[in-house]
C-alpha cells in the first residue's frame, strides 16, 4: 500500500483545513489508518484513527471536537477534517495504514506528510 498525503496550508487560528490521504493498492478498504503530526523539535504523536469500515474513530484529546476522521473506500482515501485550528496544531501531519493503535510502530505503511501551519 503506497499512501499519499495533501491538503496542508497556511492558515490563521479559527480556520479549517481538510487533509486527504489517498491510496494505491487493492487492499486498503481492509486496512485501519491512522493520522499522526509532528512539530518541529517534538516526537511523532498520534492525532485520529478509524477501523477498515469506519465504524469506530479514536482522537487525541485536545482534538476531540475538532477534528474529524473518515473515509471513503471506494475512492481509496481517508480524511482529516480540522476546524478551529489552533496554532500548537502547527505540524506535519502523516497518515498510515495498517492499524488503529495510538502507537506509530504499529503502522506497517506511511505516507509522505503533508505541512500544517497555523499562525495567530
Amino acid at each position: 500500500v503506497q499512501l499519499q498525503a495533501s491538503g496542508g496550508g497556511l492558515v490563521k487560528a479559527g480556520d479549517s483545513l481538510r487533509l486527504s490521504c489517498v491510496a494505491s493498492g487493492r487492499s486498503f478498504s481492509s486496512y485501519g489508518v491512522g493520522w499522526f503530526r509532528q512539530a518541529p523539535g517534538k516526537e511523532r504523536e498520534f492525532v485520529a484513527s478509524i477501523t477498515w469500515d469506519g465504524g469506530r474513530k479514536y482522537y487525541k484529546n485536545s482534538v476531540k471536537g475538532r477534528f474529524t476522521i473518515s473515509r471513503d473506500n471506494a475512492k481509496n482515501t481517508v480524511y482529516l477534517q480540522m476546524n478551529s485550528l489552533k496554532p500548537e496544531d502547527t505540524a506535519v501531519y502523516y497518515c498510515a495504514a495498517g492499524s488503529i493503535a495510538t502507537a506509530s510502530y504499529e503502522y506497517a505503511y506511511w505516507g509522505q506528510g503533508t505541512l500544517v501551519t497555523v499562525s495567530s
